[in-house]
């Protein structure tokens, strides 16, 4: 299996030297050449496989390059961290099935990606005897799994951006507790916007990003992606055999969603892909009528999609534009120039039959996390009542809903409070966090600024 540039401009590369990339050279994102194609008969030999074993299945298509019994073990070992023997369990309430993405270290959906880039990290350089400067921007669960991931390993630096003050109080505390020599936190005064762009930005700097052996763990590592598809075909695979399936996704950053559009290329029998936001909308416009067009980012109960730029969006459009780099690359120039990319009306067309969309508004938001808990004494984190609710407005085909659950209620106390008059019990990791000693470093929204604190932090490799 070969990979290459979403703009076009990189020799392809093997699934080793794509994990260590992240990003592309050109400034795209990495991609598979091809989407393996999965026929009936190797889905229903998936069906039953446990949670590992269907990892295995799915990812070596992608990793070939990696020993069969290295990757099986890199495997056993990031998914042993998980507190739930299903690792991704699904659970059925009030007509919706609920996918339980958060039984990892951190409990948040990234934790199903992280910990195995973490160990695929740590086997890479140690393959190769190199050192690694992890750079990444979070508006709130990836940083906390991404540090979860490599905190005290071998040859890693990480660096986590996070929008200061824009995160819920206990996603900041799970980043600023980790005093691991090798873990630097910095809260920048802006949004997860300028952080992202930040990133990118040095990921740019060529030069810069060979000196200080640059990696990303944010989802424009594929390999973020790829383990992300592992959970849609589980899913799929504990539902009635008989049931057509909608996945409502609540995304901000079109990753999340984008492993579904990968699965569903690869044959998973998907009927929609829905795709949830909250007030900053513009994944919901460009579905709904082509809108791609950047706005102002709102701060809402559910900081994770607090997003307007959604760096995988690239990856979908490659596959929109029929594989054509060249349309991607002058679509990102346009972007740049304009602030918006224009869709023609056959292409919004093939938008709309591969996802449906809802946005979900703040007062919804609260109100679905308050009524779900009268009817099932089941709670909703914010960002799972955005997708639970966009499942009960727009899944009306009598396809089984099911709703990603992408964090724990209590890492969003507060929200969660709202709906239902008190606040959620803490389990006892995070009630432990209160007490523990922090250490954050707090910058402007200043490229060059971190810039120095990484050359200060982190000394060439």
């Amino acid at each position: 299996m070969k990979y290459l540039s979403t703009r076009g401009k990189i020799e392809p590369i093997g699934f080793k030297d794509a994990v260590m990339m992240g990003l592309a050279t050109d400034g795209g994102l990495i991609l598979p050449e091809e989407i393996p194609a999965i026929d009936q008969k190797t889905l229903a030999a998936w069906r039953n496989l446990s949670y590992c074993d269907l990892a295995f299945e799915i990812i070596s298509l992608y990793a070939d390059d990696i020993p069969p019994a290295v990757l099986r073990e890199l495997i056993e070992r990031s998914y042993a961290t998980f507190r739930h023997p299903e690792t991704t369990p699904l659970v059925q309430k009030d007509g919706v099935y609920i996918l339980e993405l958060f039984h990892g270290p951190t409990l948040a959906f990234k934790d199903v990606a992280l910990q195995l880039l973490g160990n695929l990290f740590e086997y890479l350089l140690k393959e190769r005897g190199e050192r690694l400067n992890i750079l990444g921007a979070t508006s709130g669960d990836t940083g906390s799994a991404a540090i979860a991931g490599v905190r005290g390993k071998e040859n890693i630096n990480i660096f986590i951006l996070h929008p200061h003050l824009k995160t819920s109080p206990i996603q900041a505390r799970q980043m600023t507790t980790v005093l691991d020599a090798n873990v630097h936190n910095i809260a920048v005064k802006g949004t997860f916007d300028d952080c992202q762009g930040i990133v990118k930005s040095l990921f740019n700097d060529l030069e810069f990003k060979k000196e200080y052996s640059l990696g990303a763990v944010n989802s424009i590592n594929w390999a973020r992606v790829l383990a992300q598809v592992v959970y849609y075909f589980y899913a799929w695979g504990r539902l009635p055999q008989d049931r057509e399936v909608t996945f409502a996704v609540p995304t901000g950053n079109f990753g999340d969603i984008f492993a579904g559009y990968v699965a569903k290329r690869m044959g998973l029998p998907v009927q929609k892909l829905l795709l949830a936001t909250n007030e900053n909308n513009i994944l919901s416009r460009f579905v709904k009528e082509g809108d791609y067009s950047l706005g102002t980012v709102v701060q809402t109960v559910s900081p994770s999609m607090d997003i307007q730029l959604a760096s995988n969006f690239e990856r979908y459009l490659y596959f929109l534009y029929d594989e054509e780099s060249g349309r991607v690359r002058d679509a990102f120039c346009a972007l740049e120039k304009d602030g918006r990319i224009v869709f023609t009306d056959e292409e919004l067309a093939r938008v709309q039959e591969e996802f449906s969309t809802a946005s979900v508004g703040e007062q919804e938001t609260i109100d679905t996390i308050a009524e779900f808990y009268k009817k099932t004494g089941y709670l909703l984190d914010p960002h799972t009542a955005v997708g639970v609710r966009a499942a009960q407005t727009q899944v009306t085909d009598g396809s089984a809903a099911v709703c990603l659950a992408t964090a724990h209620p209590a890492k969003f106390g507060e929200a969660v409070e709202r709906g239902i008059g008190f606040p959620p019990p803490l389990p006892p990791e995070l009630a432990a966090l209160e007490s523990l000693p922090t250490r954050c470093e707090v910058m402007d929204p200043d490229q060059e600024g971190v810039k120095r604190f990484l050359m200060e932090k982190a000394g060439s490799v």
